[in-house]
């Protein structure tokens, strides 16, 4: 050991390090609140802090604080369970407490025994264990016969319109640039299904006029800016191009046509570029590799230290929990989580208690608290 002064000197040096290490928040760990869940797609928290979480066989479920699994929920429509198919998102109706009503989406078979199958949202008023007075308000048209790509995520806009987000079903990927389907399109309706009057292509020949935007892939996560109302969302691309889009009215995104996507396995170009003056481009790319991003937040709660007005987005085939530092409409820096997880993450949510949430998709499917 050195003299007393050059013991000091030590000291002295490792101080600011300490400190340093010390002023590091926590890293957050994830914590099983549920489990027993078979591929879950779908979280939202009723006002008492039970969960609604869709299973894409095609069942809901309320999951209890204690994380105890109830039975499906009575009163479904039929669901098409096959590839991506089945049961998808859930939402709460922002009125809930006073009518009860709960949205999805899910994969519709065609009626009559026909072939074919599409997005659908449905409405119905939770009543104990079963869903009541169940309406569908949105049929993705046309039905094709396809098991990938129906998307989609919901969200409410500040003036109680509903977004959904829809897949191009693959096979009909230049859908996505006309406006004659709903494939590859972010429609806007009412609550009840209704069009609303100021939608961008109302009275457009040959244009739907539920569409809002259009040019996407594979939606997969949504949710609304709490400081600006606007919406945003992240679909796949093929090899690379993910994108995290903020989603414009009445504008063209690009796919298949702009993108910074290839082609799977031969890595050659799709379309004619990566950017188009008449195309809004995206907020972020994740290239060359996928991490196909899923459900989506903005942090708004006091949780996390450094982490409020951040948005948080999950990963499938990343199997990670991706943080991103926004000012504006830019990203200005990356946070990578959870890489030691070794799931898939399908759905993340902000619960009413502040926390963040997260569901993993497998046979044995989670419900995780993102805790410090």
């Amino acid at each position: 050991m050195g003299s007393p002064a050059q013991v000091l000197l030590i000291l002295l040096l490792l101080v600011p390090t300490v400190s340093a290490a010390l002023a590091q928040p926590a890293r957050p760990e994830p914590v099983t609140v549920a489990r027993g869940l078979v591929h879950p797609w779908g979280l939202a928290f009723l006002p008492d802090g039970r969960m609604l979480v869709t299973e894409r066989p095609g069942r809901m479920r309320i999951v209890a604080r204690d994380g105890t699994l109830g039975a499906p929920l009575a009163g479904l429509p039929p669901v098409v369970a096959s590839g991506q198919g089945g049961m998808l998102d859930v939402a709460l109706d922002p009125k809930f407490a006073d009518n009860a009503l709960v949205y999805w989406t899910y994969s519709e078979p065609a009626a009559d025994g026909k072939a074919g199958n599409s997005t659908a949202a449905a409405r119905g008023r939770l009543d104990g264990n079963r869903l009541v007075d169940v309406e569908v308000i949105f049929r993705q048209q046309p039905k094709v016969s396809s098991t990938l790509h129906f998307g989609s995520r919901l969200a409410f806009a500040r003036d109680g319109t509903l977004f959904i987000g829809l897949g191009d079903r693959f096979t009909r990927k230049d859908d996505a640039q006309t406006l004659d389907t709903h494939h590859g399109k972010v429609v806007r309706i009412e609550p009840d299904g209704k069009v609303p009057a100021d939608n961008p292509f109302v009275g457009r020949a040959g244009a739907l006029p539920e569409i809002w935007s259009y040019g996407h892939r594979n939606i997969q996560g949504a949710a609304i800016d709490p400081a600006t109302g606007a919406l945003w969302m992240v679909e796949h691309g093929p090899q690379g191009g993910d994108e995290l889009n903020r989603i414009g009215r009445g504008a063209n995104h690009g796919w298949p046509i702009i993108t910074h996507g290839r082609n799977y396995g031969t890595g050659t170009r799709i379309g004619e570029g990566t950017e188009r003056a008449d195309v809004v481009p995206p907020v972020k790319v994740w290239v060359p590799v996928s991490i196909a991003p899923s459900g989506m937040a903005f942090v708004t709660s006091d949780r996390y230290p450094g982490w409020k007005g951040s948005v948080i987005v999950g990963a499938l085939r990343g199997q990670q929990l991706v943080r991103l530092e926004l000012d504006g409409n830019r990203v200005v820096r990356e946070e990578t989580l959870l890489t030691d997880l070794n799931e898939r993450i399908r759905d993340v949510r902000q619960g009413t208690d502040g926390w963040i949430y997260l569901l993993t998709d497998s046979a044995d499917g989670r419900v995780l608290r993102l805790a410090r």
